[in-house]
C-alpha cells in the first residue's frame, strides 16, 4: 500500500538531510528540489533554462537481468528498454540519466516515441496523458565513472537519485539521474 503524501514528503526530507549531513558541503535549494521532486525533472529544467533538449547516448532492447528485473519488478528474460541520455541546454550538459522500461507495460505508440525520438520521458507521459506517480527510492552521492567525467568535464562527486514511475500499480519505468555536486548551485 503506497504511503500517504505527508509520509512520502517526510521520508524524502529525511533522505536529503542524511545525504547532506554526510557531505562537507551544503546543497542548494535547486539541488534539493531536483533530488526530491516527485514531478518531472524536465519541467523543472524547462522553467530554469527555457526548453531543454535531450540527447540519447545509448538505447537498446535487452533481456532483463536479475538486477534490471528487480528494479522494474519483471521476470528475468523479459524484454526491457535500456536508455542512456543527457539533458542539456545548448552545449551545457545538465543531467545524465539511465532507465529501464519493461516493454510489456508500454503501448505501441509510447514504445515508438521512446525509441525513435529524443523525447524526455516526462514529456512522453504528458503527451499520452499517462496518470502516474514517481517514488524516489534513493538519494546519494557517487564517484563519477568515465562517461560522467567526459560528459561533465569533471571528476568531482555526483549527486544522484533513482526512482520508479508507477502506473496502474506497476513499475512503468526505473530511472537514475545524476549531476555534478557543483551543478545548480547558483540558481
Amino acid at each position: 500500500m503506497p504511503m500517504n503524501k505527508n509520509e512520502a514528503n517526510k521520508r524524502l526530507i529525511e533522505k536529503i538531510n542524511a545525504v547532506e549531513d554526510s557531505y562537507p558541503k551544503n546543497f542548494s535549494n535547486t539541488q534539493k528540489i531536483l533530488l526530491t521532486t516527485d514531478g518531472s525533472i524536465t519541467a523543472i529544467l524547462d522553467v530554469l533554462y527555457g526548453k531543454i533538449t535531450l540527447s540519447t547516448l545509448e538505447q537498446h532492447f535487452e533481456d532483463a537481468t536479475e538486477e534490471s528485473a528487480k528494479l522494474v519488478n519483471c521476470e528475468v528474460g523479459d524484454q526491457v528498454n535500456f536508455r542512456e541520455i543527457v539533458m542539456h541546454k545548448g552545449d551545457e550538459n545538465l543531467i545524465y540519466a539511465i532507465s529501464y522500461i519493461p516493454i510489456k507495460r508500454l503501448t505501441d505508440e509510447i514504445c515508438c516515441d521512446l525509441v525513435r525520438a529524443d523525447i524526455p520521458i516526462g514529456r512522453i507521459l504528458k503527451n499520452y496523458q499517462i496518470e502516474s506517480r514517481r517514488e524516489v527510492n534513493n538519494i546519494f552521492i557517487e564517484k563519477p565513472n568515465e562517461t560522467l567525467q567526459k560528459l561533465f568535464n569533471t571528476d568531482e562527486d555526483m549527486l544522484a537519485r533513482d526512482y520508479a514511475i508507477i502506473h496502474k500499480g506497476e513499475i512503468l519505468m526505473w530511472i537514475k539521474e545524476v549531476f555534478p555536486v557543483s551543478k545548480f548551485t547558483d540558481i
